[in-house]
């Protein structure tokens, strides 16, 4: 039941990170009031890394800022990290 509602979580995270990107970057061509990047950053390191970065890498949305090239994929290994380490050792 736990692995179902963690499943689940994850899902609609990611999904969720996606969905934001590719929201602000539409909002960004068009000059539109904008998803902060706390936000986005927030929703990255509470399990939506890997949503965000292939939302990051589809709509090539963020991907010259430092501000989110380095700290989303260290969030993904992290979140890669404590799955591995919570499976086998917990």
């Amino acid at each position: 039941m736990e692995n179902t509602l963690l499943f689940i979580y994850l899902a609609a995270i990611n999904l969720l990170a996606f969905i934001l990107c590719v929201i602000d970057k539409y909002k960004a061509v068009r000059n539109l009031y904008r998803i902060s990047e706390k936000t986005l950053l927030l929703i990255a390191f509470f399990g939506g890394a890997f949503g965000l970065l292939i939302g990051m890498v589809t709509v090539r949305h963020k991907t010259k800022k430092v501000k989110f090239t380095i700290p989303v994929p260290l969030f993904l290994i992290l979140h890669i990290f404590l799955a591995v380490y919570f499976k086998y050792y917990i």
